[in-house]
């Protein structure tokens, strides 16, 4: 079990699960499929004008999540990750709906940005193509978004993520199933706006080759080469053959058109429509399937983290140099909140969460200052929540920010509903560490240490230290009085 990952997709249209197996070769890694489940979920068809999930979508989805639960039994939790895109994304009840969706799968779900899923369907692109020099531009046309990259070799250039999808559009544009001129034609424009948003630099950009890597891609394929209205890959004569077809019959057809699924035929008016658009917007003259898309990239990116060259560590180390921090104090802060860290009694699977969290916290605390010095705890917070960091989830980029405003503000301020003990003690670590730095210099032995039982916590110093530190003792004793607020007891004592 320990050499297989699993992916989960959890897309607006479908929910997929990948299982892979990790070979090494000659010093490299590969993954190799073991096994496939996709459902037609249509998750964004349940949305309503409120962005409100109805019942009868979630129950859907939960089926599903269990019978990927029983298939998941027994793989460590270090081994899967389960993502979820743009409906989790936009949902307002998601917050409700979210919980049981962890439950039935028996995993935790992140919740990740647009940018981010561009990122990791391109690498699973990449990762199942041959080795190339050129650029290349991906399209995947998702349930609620549609995700546009341009990348070279396995490093993307450019981003974005689009808020259309061909489950979106069809609701918006042949919701009753007809298809007409004048509706494919009000598509068309409404998809075409969105991509004129993008469209000049990526052009500028260029590519070499393209590629669709979604449903909808692979779908329009089959059609077109089924029905010959296409020789090899996807072409903007063929898709207007298509859509010619499409309003002659007033609808989609299952038996007229060789090669689609029953499954997808509900979903192609509107995914035509945005591919047309994406043809004729950056100047597409064929594109070719693109495997893997996100449930590889995902798998890609758990082998990053299990042979420790973690994403989220390149992201980190691009937002030092970004936003011009202090890199050496920075690696200050973390070395000494880390050792405040570690011996203390906390639930093992979320201490190992939490001191990645911590170390990342502690690398970025400062990142605020290169907007201004006053208030910079807030600036650093702002950043790290809506900044697009590749390898990190939404929910990443949340704690991130809690822990970035909890190190310098009151914490009375401080939104704690639901931090847990775990993640409390690591804020107090962080604050003590950014404490003994405020010099900004090396300190290599500790004076304190920290000791918690339950919520009693004990501050303790060294008492010849704190008699020549007066600034030092001074803002301890003001941390001890800043924690009565909260429903921890903590002491500062002298040893």
């Amino acid at each position: 079990m320990d050499q297989l990952l699993a992916a989960v997709d959890l897309g607006s249209n479908s929910f997929r699960l990948s299982i892979g197996r990790v070979v090494q070769h000659e010093g490299n890694a590969q993954i190799y499929a073991v096994d496939r489940l996709k459902e037609s979920v249509r998750l964004a068809a349940g949305l309503g004008p409120d962005n409100v999930l109805d019942d009868e979508s979630i129950e859907r989805a939960i089926m599903v999540l269990k019978r990927y639960g029983e298939r998941l039994s027994g793989f460590p939790q270090h081994n899967v990750r389960a993502v979820a895109t743009n409906t989790f994304r936009v949902a307002r009840n998601v917050a409700q709906f979210l919980p049981r969706a962890e439950k039935a799968l028996g995993f935790p779900i992140e919740v990740i940005a647009g940018h981010e899923e561009a990122r990791l369907i391109f690498s699973g692109v990449a990762n199942e193509l041959p080795p190339s020099d050129n650029q290349r531009l991906v399209i995947d046309i998702g349930g609620g978004s549609t995700e546009v990259i341009i990348g070279k070799s396995y490093e993307p250039l450019r981003l974005s993520s689009l808020y259309m999808g061909c489950v979106s559009f069809t609701r918006q544009f042949f919701a009753d199933g007809c298809v007409t001129a004048a509706r494919m034609e009000q598509a068309q424009l409404a998809a075409r706006r969105e991509f004129e948003s993008i469209s000049k630099r990526y052009r500028k950009t260029g590519w070499q080759e393209a590629y669709g890597s979604s449903g909808t891609a692979k779908g329009l394929l089959a059609v077109l080469l089924d029905g010959g209205m296409a020789k090899k890959g996807i072409t903007l004569d063929g898709m207007e053959q298509l859509k010619a077809l499409l309003v002659k019959e007033g609808k989609v057809n299952v038996d007229s058109l060789p090669g689609l699924k029953a499954s997808r035929a509900p979903v192609l008016a509107g995914g035509l429509a945005i591919m047309l658009a994406a043809f004729y917007e950056l100047k597409i003259e064929t594109m070719l399937p693109g495997e893997g898309a996100l449930r590889v990239g995902v798998l890609y990116d758990l082998l990053g983290r299990d042979s420790k060259h973690d994403k989220r560590d390149e992201t980190v180390v691009q937002f030092l140099k970004r936003y011009n921090a202090d890199a050496h104090q920075a690696a200050r802060v973390r070395q000494i909140a880390l050792r405040l860290y570690q011996p203390l009694a906390v639930d093992e699977t979320e201490k190992e969460d939490f001191t990645r969290i911590l170390g990342w916290a502690a690398d970025l605390h400062e990142i605020g200052m290169s907007i201004a010095h006053s208030d910079y705890h807030k600036h650093s917070a702002y950043i790290l929540e809506h900044a697009d960091m590749p390898g990190f989830s939404n929910d990443d980029q949340i704690l991130l920010a809690w822990f970035a405003l909890g190190h310098h503000t009151k914490l009375s301020k401080l939104g704690t509903q639901d931090a847990t003990r775990a993640q409390w003690l690591a804020l107090l670590c962080l604050r003590l560490a950014v404490l003994l730095s405020r010099r900004r210099e090396n300190m290599p032995k500790l004076p304190i240490r920290v000791e918690a039982d339950g919520k009693n916590v004990k501050i303790l110093a060294s008492k010849s230290w704190l008699a020549t530190h007066a600034l030092s003792e001074y803002s301890l004793r003001a941390e001890a009085g800043e924690w009565k607020k909260t429903d921890f007891e903590l002491a500062l004592l002298e040893v």
